[in-house]
């Protein structure tokens, strides 16, 4: 009787431990995400340029909802309009015929559901990449690959950069950055390792050059899931507000940043 008592028991206790529980999440008016970065690759035009806009979800949605039927366009100081068109539904606003300058200012404008959205920045320049080191017995445990993509810093002046690292392999992406506030004028570098990387494999670097408000912004959303090993398009703990408003109703404010850089871009082939 007291074999067949406890058999009960663990028989209970197995049939317990598959029960379903319910998780309430609250649920939240949709917010506007902008994600207009304004890329000037060294070397092209900067002509093609694209926006994307979408909506914020429920946490355990599976997709992102595109914002659509939004008006959106960008002026610069000099008040020349370049307007951004939607391909399809996608909520990708795409121009063929922008100008990239320099130093300029550039003013973005969103008309969604008849309330405005708007931020300012500045399109900031960047150094050209003078070499690439690489070092196939780097990392803690001496089996991983180092690289370390060397440029000039220019002198006397605040420079603030964001680093993009895009391996050939299926591994995430790698995502930086830095401020010359000790090594201003100096040669330094972007630090990037992996230790998936053989001969053979190739590795995009991208150094944009960003403000200081970008700077923090995105410093920020790296000290938040870089030690879950996430990425900054993973969702937050908690909300980092960027540089557009909403104009119309402050409390509906968006999520996201406009931001225009000027990009040195090189594709390295491990050795």
């Amino acid at each position: 009787m007291k074999n067949i008592i406890i058999l009960l028991l663990i028989s209970i206790s197995f049939f317990s431990c598959e029960d379903v529980i319910d998780v309430n999440v609250p649920n939240s008016e949709p917010r506007l995400v902008i994600d207009a970065s304004i890329n000037w690759i060294k070397g092209t035009s900067g002509n093609e340029q694209s926006i994307k806009l979408t909506l914020t979800a429920p946490y355990f949605d599976s997709s992102v909802p595109p914002a659509n039927d939004a008006e959106v366009f960008i002026t610069d100081s000099n008040n020349n309009v370049f307007i951004f068109v939607e391909d399809g539904n996608t909520g990708l606003y795409l121009n063929s015929n922008f100008t990239p300058v320099l130093n300029t200012d550039y003013y973005l404008t969103i008309n969604y559901k008849n309330e405005i959205y708007s931020a300012t920045e500045t399109l900031l320049a960047v150094p050209e990449f003078d070499f690439v080191e690489q070092n196939l017995e780097g990392g803690i445990t001496g089996e991983e690959t180092e690289i370390k993509a060397y440029f000039t810093d220019p002198a006397n002046e605040e420079n603030y950069y964001f680093f993009e690292y895009i391996p050939s392999i299926p591994v995430n992406k790698t995502l930086d950055t830095f401020k010359d506030e000790f090594v201003n004028g100096n040669q330094i570098f972007g630090f990037y390792v992996e230790e998936d990387l053989t001969t053979n494999d190739s590795v995009i670097i991208r150094n944009y050059g960003v403000s200081e408000r970008f700077y923090e912004f995105m410093f920020i959303l790296l000290q938040q899931t870089g030690a879950g090993g996430g990425g900054p398009f993973e969702t937050q703990p908690a909300t980092v507000r960027g540089n557009c408003i909403n104009t119309t109703n402050q409390n509906n404010y968006p999520l996201g940043y406009f931001r225009l850089s000027e990009v040195a871009e090189i594709n390295y082939t491990i050795e």
